[in-house]
């Protein structure tokens, strides 16, 4: 009887202690856009749920500051964002550390019909001035916000690269939903813009062409990246770990099998409103640009935090090397 009772005991304990070394449910934010398309693969593969991370709590945010602000508060495990607002968030004290990058060379410049000639021939230093001479009017281009990297990226082709004379230009400051209608619309002439935006209007407006892909922007240039907290990297390693395995596994697939790809994405990116075969389009178009090593843009994180402090818009600086965890990615490879 006393044998039985102390088995039932230790199955009790037993019990108990796998109860308290069950995984933590984990709240993962992401913004609805292709970049974070390795998130949304590794949700729908099931290769997340297979490392362990069961049942994840996301939540979407519509952009990159409500994203900052609520790692700055304290809130989300893990994050699918763009360096950009990793780097604020760092800066404002948040434990953060970045382990696996999504994508590199995302931001490429688009102009529509009136524009796009001026670069196709003649210098392209200075396409902006001659279509003010011709126009009468300055050029209007959109990017993002202040501080986006998207805005970065392109304000260091114009000053860095083109050498462009920024007096020939007007430039207004949108979200990306805002970008595409004002490119469709024509009320703009050109933009940064991402993929799917790219495609979608290449699609309905023949005469635009892209003048400047990412390479030719910003070398490198770093997009989103999947960063956790120190904390969860202190506490559950493993769960760490398993992410960056998805990470590896969802960037193979994006760039091998895009019709695959296409079908968990598409659920995601856009509300789930964007065609199917839209969304597959931007994925192979993308496809070099799908990048999970994060030391391949430690360095270039570097640059565009200088590059951001010249502009004003980076007040705060970090020590890049500290922002990054190469480690997990390593181990899995």
């Amino acid at each position: 009887m006393l044998r039985k009772l102390f088995a039932t005991a230790l199955l009790a304990a037993g019990l108990g202690t796998a109860a308290q070394a069950a995984s933590p449910t984990l709240e993962i934010g992401y913004l609805p856009i292709l970049p974070d398309a390795q998130l949304f693969v590794a949700l729908e593969d099931g290769s997340l749920a297979a490392g362990g991370v069961t049942q994840p709590k996301l939540v979407q945010f519509q952009s990159g500051p409500a994203l900052t602000q609520a790692l700055i508060a304290g809130q989300l495990d893990a994050a699918y964002v763009g360096i950009g607002p990793a780097l604020v968030a760092r800066a404002k004290g948040a434990d953060i550390k970045v382990v696996a990058s999504n994508i590199v060379e995302q931001v490429g410049v688009l102009a529509l019909g009136p524009l796009a000639p001026y670069f196709a021939s003649g210098d392209p230093s200075t396409a902006f001035a001659r279509f003010a001479h011709d126009k009468g009017r300055k050029a209007v281009i959109a990017s993002y916000p202040k501080g986006a990297v998207p805005e970065a990226a392109l304000q260091y082709w114009l000053r860095n690269v083109l050498k462009a004379d920024l007096a020939d230009i007007d430039f207004v400051y949108q979200g990306e939903a805002q970008i595409q209608q004002s490119l469709m619309t024509g009320a703009i002439d050109g933009a940064a813009v991402l993929e799917p935006t790219t495609t979608s209007v290449l699609r309905r407006q023949p005469e635009a062409r892209v003048v400047a892909r990412g390479s030719q922007l910003f070398p490198k240039q770093p997009g989103a990246v999947l960063l956790v907290r120190e904390k969860l990297i202190k506490e559950h390693p493993e769960l760490v770990q398993a992410l960056v395995r998805a990470q590896i596994g969802a960037t193979a697939l994006l760039r091998d099998d895009p019709a695959k790809a296409a079908g968990y994405v598409q659920k995601y990116v856009g509300g789930g409103r964007l065609p199917q075969d839209l969304v597959e389009a931007s994925i192979r178009n993308s496809r070099d640009q799908f990048e999970a090593d994060p030391r391949a843009i430690v360095k270039a994180t570097g640059q565009l935090q200088d590059f951001q402090a010249q502009l004003g818009t980076q007040a705060e600086r970090v020590d890049v090397d500290q922002l990054f965890d190469t480690s997990f990615y390593a181990k899995a490879k």
